[in-house]
């Protein structure tokens, strides 16, 4: 009887509000633990990293997400989402694991210290830049790096990312503000020459190293963007490219044999002052024009002044690049006018 009443001493009107009592206190346990697994499916939820940027990217961007306590990078790869690198709507676009590999054992941390992904870059890469190389070689291959493999940087073994910064914002080898500081931080002579008094235009800006050179190789010498010296010159002074009736060989050979494109302290970019620019091929005996101050009575009249002051050869010889007077011959020959 016991077991069927409780409080056998009870009146029926307390047993009724013990059982009112009971009923509420079971549903709201009923009511509890629904709602405490819908709280632990949403833990569960947000303990779920997802993607940022490309898709399956959550595998790495979960730590490199540039805010961890530990990933404050000092080259952080979020900003990757402004570059060409991070252009979703780009089926080409390549993902992390397309560049730096699976990385397995860096994503796993096998090991008390985390190894590095299976591709690294930039001051952790790999001692042979033709490893790192090859992942960015996979797409980008022929147009303007169809001579990569011959070039001068990859003979010595310049790595891609040596250059570029592919998860920077603005990428410094192709910022036209930022490529001449990056391209004298190696090219250390050239760094003097830009600052001579007549020169190219670098310093202003107007003029940057991408503009003559390719990089990246080209068929012609001293990685010019086109196939010779010259043609390269001429997409700027065209006014010097001819056809001229009366031209000057060592013209239309190549243009660094009297100038110094980089810069020089010589007025017009010259190597050197004349005469003695011209007389490394004019020899000088025969011609009136010797040193002045010595002695040159046996190559034109006592007591006449040497032509070779002021400015020298071109006193006379106005039109060295070329000239198109068609008379008298024995002057348009000379490249006079």
């Amino acid at each position: 009887m016991s077991y069927l009443n409780p409080l056998p001493g009870a009146s029926a009107l307390q047993r009724t509000r013990l059982a009112q009592l009971f009923c509420h206190w079971f549903l709201a346990l009923l009511l509890a633990f629904p709602l405490a697994g819908t709280v632990a499916a949403g833990e569960n939820k947000k303990s779920v990293a997802k993607d940022i940027l490309r898709v399956g990217d959550a595998r790495c961007t979960r730590c490199h997400n540039d805010v961890s306590d530990d990933e404050i990078e000092n080259y952080p790869v979020l900003p990757i989402g402004r570059t060409k690198h991070g252009t979703v709507a780009d089926s080409r676009t390549p993902t992390c694991v397309a560049c730096h590999g699976e990385s397995e054992s860096h994503l796993k941390q096998i090991g008390t210290e985390r190894p590095l992904p299976e591709r690294p870059f930039g001051k952790k890469a790999a001692s042979d830049p033709k490893v790192n190389n090859k992942a960015c070689m996979a797409c980008h291959e022929g147009d303007k790096l169809m001579h990569w493999a011959g070039s001068l940087h990859s003979r010595r073994d310049v790595p891609c990312s040596g250059c570029h910064q592919i998860h920077a914002a603005q990428d410094k080898a192709t910022t036209r503000t930022l490529v001449v500081a990056m391209c004298i931080s190696c090219h250390t002579e050239k760094r003097a020459q830009i600052s001579r008094p007549y020169r190219h235009p670098v310093v202003e800006g107007s003029m940057v190293c991408i503009d003559c050179h390719n990089p990246h190789g080209s068929a012609g010498p001293k990685m010019m963007v086109k196939d010779s010296v010259n043609e390269t010159c001429y997409t700027c002074h065209m006014d010097y490219r001819g056809p001229f009736l009366w031209s000057h060989p060592a013209v239309r050979q190549d243009c660094s044999l009297c100038h110094n494109p980089h810069g020089s302290t010589v007025s017009g970019l010259l190597k050197m002052r004349a005469p003695f620019l011209c007389q490394q091929c004019h020899e000088p005996a025969n011609h009136r024009g010797n040193f002045p101050g010595l002695d040159n009575t046996k190559s034109y009249t006592p007591g006449a002044s040497g032509l070779t002051q002021a400015r020298a050869c071109m006193n006379c010889h106005t039109n060295l690049h070329g000239g198109s007077n068609p008379g008298p011959a024995n002057s348009s020959t000379r490249f006079r006018r």
